[in-house]
């Protein structure tokens, strides 16, 4: 497989500062060099530019920083875009998860795709119901067609990007009360930490790549490493409590390799400044080589 890397540097869609280094720290636990020693062919193409929070203004409490965030995301859409149609594998390094309002879009623009969202949190706020005006808790509603109109449609494409029957969110334990009746009204499959530890990871992802897997071309999955116990995972901006281990995390991503069907993924919201000696950016290299093909043992039994 031939991997594009794309760094966005972006913190904008959060509270907290730092996460704009998430790209450098991933990149630092030796992304590149591990994913060729699964066979794969990698090109880096370094990061897409950003603006930074003190070049931007705050016009709307509602939409922090929507005015840079739109162009960012043009700028996202067009590299995944590009990624996609010449046949390769972009692997989008983040940064907060606003910048999926354009990797999702870039890999839909060429595809039919469904949507697995690893996550703590269900990003389905839109300015109505959000609590912080963080854009990064608004993005999946926005490739849902939930939302402010500009961000919903970046340029006059159609809407949503992806069929909220074909979303999953998997691992959520803090959603929003207007969040809450947002997917449900769109429709979109939950399945929170409480069914995960009902049924156990194998059981909802399968019920989950089967349900966003109807009428596609492929899935693109983007993982939040807030979806971790931040025990494992310290190093993000918005930590919840009991959050799934390493284990489960990896078994998720090698289940969604072994359906053949991956084109793309996110990895967000790596915070060095919160990290402890670089932990969970070397997670997120982890959980993109299980989701590329990495496995302890592939022989018989």
């Amino acid at each position: 497989m031939q991997i594009d890397v794309i760094g966005i540097p972006i913190d904008l869609g959060a509270d907290r500062r730092g996460v704009d280094m998430g790209p450098s720290a991933i990149r630092y636990a030796h992304l590149q060099r591990k994913l060729e020693g699964l066979g794969h062919v990698v090109h880096d193409e370094g990061n897409i530019e950003v603006s930074i929070a003190e070049m931007c203004t705050i016009t709307n409490p509602k939409l922090k920083y929507m005015d840079c965030i739109i162009p960012m995301s043009r700028r996202v859409a067009g590299a995944v875009a590009t990624s996609v149609q010449a046949g390769h594998f972009p692997l989008v390094l983040g940064g907060d998860h606003s910048l999926s309002i354009g990797s999702v879009r870039g890999a839909a623009r060429s595809r039919r795709i469904g949507l697995i969202w690893i996550d703590a949190h269900g990003d389905f706020n839109t300015a109505e119901t959000t609590p912080s005006g963080n854009i990064h808790g608004m993005s999946l509603a926005i490739l849902a067609g939930l939302g402010e109109k500009s961000l919903v449609q970046l340029w006059d494409e159609a809407i949503p990007v992806i069929n909220p029957k074909n979303i999953a969110v998997i691992g959520a334990r803090d959603l929003d009360a207007g969040e809450k009746d947002n997917l449900q009204e769109a429709g979109a499959m939950v399945m929170s930490m409480e069914q995960i530890d009902r049924y156990g990871m194998v059981a909802v992802m399968e019920k989950a790549i089967e349900h966003v897997s109807r009428e596609v071309d492929g899935l693109y999955l983007s993982l939040d490493l807030d979806a971790l116990d931040p025990e494992h995972a310290p190093g993000v901006g918005t930590p919840v409590a009991a959050g799934m281990t390493t284990r489960e995390a990896h078994l998720a991503c090698e289940l969604i390799a072994e359906s053949g069907k991956l084109i793309g993924m996110d990895l967000v919201e790596v915070n060095p400044i919160l990290d402890v000696q670089n932990r969970t950016a070397e997670l997120a290299v982890e959980f993109g080589l299980s989701a590329l093909g990495r496995r302890i043992w592939n022989g018989g039994s």
